[in-house]
């Protein structure tokens, strides 16, 4: 594994093709409050790239062209919160996406378990470590530590895809995570525009 950290951007000779994990580090887990400071991506070959943002300007020419390519599937765990996330700070409309967590809610009824560190244990047989989850992500230097916690969230995605995708065609619900998936922009605005919590679909 190779982990390449890049300040403000992808440079220009870092290309994906077909799909892209991404994850995304803040400051916390309110759009308005707490700034977006790194982006991970990975090709799923075993190397991880990190883009340490700008906070000043948010200034990624590459990294938002990157992620409103229609012809790369960006994979993300609890994409939700990146979509938001990219939104509110770059500006952009991600797409298309696929969300490992929704695939596993939809397949995985068996258990209540469905963070990344659970489904990566059983379906990749993955021991995830998440102490660096809460730590400083707007510091100038990242740690080793926290380089390390980020790219193990993307490394695995493509695996973990592969392995939900089989479920969902199993349980004969493929279409169904496929219209859920491109409902997550909207869903994502809806948490930024004031209903986070309330379900707009509920009878009350």
């Amino acid at each position: 594994m190779t982990i390449y950290l890049h300040k403000g951007d992808l440079p220009d000779d870092v290309k994906f093709e077909g799909s892209v994990a991404v994850d995304s580090e803040t400051m916390g887990l309110n759009p308005h409050r707490d700034n977006l400071c790194v982006v991970q991506l990975s090709a799923g070959d075993g190397d991880a790239h990190l883009v340490q943002l700008d906070r000043k300007n948010y200034d990624a020419p590459n990294l938002k062209r990157l992620l409103q390519d229609e012809q790369i599937l960006k994979i993300f765990h609890f994409a939700r919160f990146d979509v938001a996330v990219f939104s509110a700070y770059l500006g952009v409309n991600t797409t298309p996406v696929y969300c490992t967590k929704i695939a596993s809610k939809l397949c995985r009824t068996y258990t209540d378990k469905h963070g990344l560190k659970d489904v990566c244990r059983e379906l990749g047989g993955i021991d995830l470590s998440k102490q660096q989850q809460s730590s400083d992500w707007g510091a100038e230097n990242l740690t080793d530590a926290q380089k390390n916690y980020a790219a193990a969230d993307v490394l695995y995605l493509h695996l973990i895809k592969e392995k939900l995708d089989a479920m969902l065609a199993r349980e004969g619900r493929l279409d169904l995570a496929s219209a859920c998936f491109s409902f997550l922009p909207y869903r994502a605005q809806l948490d930024l525009d004031g209903w986070p919590e309330q379900d707009i679909f509920a009878h009350s």
